[in-house]
């Protein structure tokens, strides 16, 4: 059903109308293509029509807030679609299944965009062993992190243990040059990324060189006991059914885990089950551990990126 609202902003700053809307009407025609509607202006006066008119609508009235104070960007409009797309979608109830959660680190409060990655939030603050399951650009290792840096800032952890398959699960790392750390850094570039940017650069590596961060190589778990630390254990589709049993054995009193991985993105030999699926076969309805799936609808990067994702699940299915 082809809907038709309108919105006109009172008091407006001209500079900021003008970053709104973009050079030749540029970013309205981004936001009109996000979400397959028609947007219209005349000075301050916008028109929407289309199925999801109201929603187009919103969004522009959170952008406006942005370029209230800078230039909007592509990945502004795109995500402010999503967010508006979801708030829609779950109508802002505030029961225990929609109310938003936040982690809070130097880089501000981190939330869910949409109701899945709320509920992951919800899933990380409730359960000591979590399992996020789904395709990239869902946000699962970089909320994962976040919950490390909350729990670290409020003292309830009292180290952060990155964790992941190196060189795609054969973990060869005699073969690469330098030290361990230097062996395994590229693995775990992604999380080294999400931790700059929520705590800084010279913190995370104060933190590295006290050992309250510590990267480890998942061969290299084997007979550790981790107690009072955040672990996250990333790529896990990767992982083998033995390295998983190995690598959930290793949690010891205080310790949060967060297992993240893409069943479809498994790169072991095709005689070898991934551990992740493994996990999820045997230990679904186990009472403490909760398994979490995202989603193509949970994709905020690229908008491209969420079709992309649709078309190999389709072709799966064929």
């Amino acid at each position: 059903m082809t809907h038709t609202v309108h919105l006109q902003f009172e008091d407006y700053n001209p500079v900021a109308l003008q970053r709104l809307c973009g050079v030749l009407d540029n970013n309205l025609n981004t936001l009109a293509h996000r979400l397959e509607v028609q947007i219209s202006r005349r000075f301050d006066y916008f028109t929407f029509s289309g199925s999801l008119a109201h929603v187009a609508r919103n969004a522009l009235v959170s952008l406006m807030d942005i370029a209230e104070e800078r230039d909007l960007s592509d990945d502004d409009i795109n995500l402010a679609a999503v967010e508006a797309k979801t708030n829609d979608k779950q109508h802002i109830e505030k029961n225990n299944e929609n109310y938003a959660y936040y982690f809070h680190t130097k880089r501000g409060s981190i939330g869910g965009r949409t109701p899945r990655q709320n509920g992951y939030i919800r899933a990380l603050l409730n359960h000591d062993i979590v399992f996020g399951l789904g395709p990239a650009g869902t946000g699962k290792t970089y909320l994962a992190v976040a919950a490390a840096v909350d729990a670290m800032d409020k003292h309830q952890i009292e180290r952060i243990v990155l964790v992941r398959p190196a060189v795609e699960a054969g973990e060869k790392l005699g073969f690469l040059p330098g030290d361990l750390t230097q062996k395994v850094d590229p693995y775990l570039r992604p999380l080294y990324d999400a931790l700059y940017d929520l705590m800084g650069f010279d913190r995370v590596t104060k933190l590295l060189e006290k050992g309250l961060i510590e990267i480890a190589p998942l061969a290299y778990m084997r007979g550790r006991t981790l107690n009072g630390a955040y672990v996250i254990l990333d790529e896990a589709q990767n992982t083998t059914p033995e390295q998983m049993k190995m690598f959930l054995t290793r949690i010891g009193f205080g310790t949060k885990a967060v297992i993240t991985g893409d069943i479809s993105q498994i790169d072991l030999p095709a005689h070898i089950k991934s551990g992740l699926k493994d996990a999820r076969e045997k230990l679904d309805g186990v009472e403490g551990l909760y398994f979490h799936v995202f989603t193509s609808e949970d994709v905020v990067r690229h908008p491209l990126v969420q079709k992309i994702v649709e078309a190999y699940e389709a072709a799966e299915l064929r």
